[in-house]
């Protein structure tokens, strides 16, 4: 039986109540027209709450909330965990066949003790969430101490993997890299703003970037500290972190730094910190701010890339959007929302690089 919202008890309490209230005044004032107008306007919105009830079970039967697995179902799908991934901060991932043919990539969450009441919850609500630019979450498996997430498989992998490409033959173009970098803020956007539930990601990296066969971009690993409960002490990886954020609770702002960190990798084709490069080079932030000082952020530019350095006048204005991002104040960030304007052109920048 499909359970009711807590809007939908709201708005058949408040007929109810409309109702009663309505053939009591009908009565009193001997109001016939108005005793019969209450029952239609009942009628409808009853119709409406139905149709509304209606959608939701079809969402859930056309598999719109994750499925749950078995320990040994998983074990199938993925060949005894024959085939790994990658491996991050929450535990490794594998790839997996389900029995229609579909391929997947199973996370296992590992090292976080037992499974707790709330972690299926937990996983329906952050799997509700649905967006293009969102991995979508298919499965999981919640069993004594096995906790696996089950997330639609993106064949060509991590944005790591392609932006740091030293090779000419293989780096990404401008208008991909372009694109990569709006699908991101349309991600983070739908998260901060839009979603039942607003969510901070708090891991924001290329790391957490997978892309399809199309090379479009989806950010993965959302709603995680909330499902192990260290929503409230995860502290992001390093590179990527807010300054604000070690020193008082995160926000989306903190979000929206990271995001323009990694914009800046993504068009310099370098990661923000590198050991190979010269000492005071090694820092990427440091070496963008100083090169806007000198009015030189086209120095930047990837190089491994013609096409980027082709397009090195488009690159630097979108460097504008990562130093609105990267502000030292978080509150004079823009949100996820206006930097999607941004990128499409509808809005202007407020910080300006040279």
């Amino acid at each position: 039986m499909m359970e009711m919202s807590p809007r939908c008890y709201f708005l058949l309490t408040t007929l109810v109540i409309l109702l009663i209230t309505s053939i009591i005044l009908g009565i009193l004032v001997e109001r016939h027209l108005l005793i019969m107008s209450a029952f239609i306007v009942v009628v409808i919105c009853a119709g409406l709450i139905f149709r509304l009830l209606k959608k939701g079970l079809q969402q859930v039967k056309a598999g719109c909330l994750p499925t749950p697995f078995s320990y040994q179902e998983l074990n199938n799908i993925t060949k005894d965990f024959a085939t790994k991934l990658g491996e991050g901060g929450f535990g490794s991932v594998f790839r997996g066949t389900l029995p229609s043919g579909s391929e997947v990539a199973v996370k296992h969450l590992d090292g976080f003790g037992p499974v707790n009441e709330s972690f299926a919850a937990d996983v329906q609500t952050i799997g509700s969430i649905r967006h293009f630019n969102l991995v979508r979450l298919v499965g999981f498996c919640a069993e004594k101490f096995n906790r696996f997430l089950v997330y639609e498989f993106m064949a060509h992998g991590s944005l790591d993997q392609w932006i740091f490409k030293e090779k000419q033959d293989v780096a990404l173009g401008w208008q991909i890299r372009k694109n990569i970098i709006l699908d991101i803020a349309k991600g983070l956007a739908y998260l901060h703003e839009d979603c039942n539930q607003n969510i901070i990601h708090l891991d924001i990296k290329p790391e957490n970037i997978l892309l399809d066969d199309n090379f479009n971009a989806k950010v993965s690993d959302f709603g995680l500290p909330i499902l192990i409960g260290k929503h409230q002490t995860m502290r992001g990886t390093p590179g990527y972190m807010a300054p604000e954020w070690l020193i008082s609770v995160a926000t989306e702002k903190a979000d929206v730094y990271s995001f323009g960190i990694v914009v800046l990798e993504i068009l310099c084709g370098r990661r923000n910190v590198d050991g190979s490069q010269r000492e005071e080079d090694r820092h990427l932030l440091g070496l963008f701010k100083r090169k806007q000082e000198e009015g030189r952020v086209v120095d930047l530019v990837d190089k491994c890339s013609d096409d980027m350095q082709s397009n090195a006048v488009s690159v630097v204005e979108t460097m504008k959007v990562a130093a609105w991002c990267l502000q030292t104040e978080y509150v004079k960030r823009p949100s996820m929302s206006a930097v999607v304007k941004l990128l499409e052109g509808s809005a202007d920048v407020v910080v300006d690089v040279k």
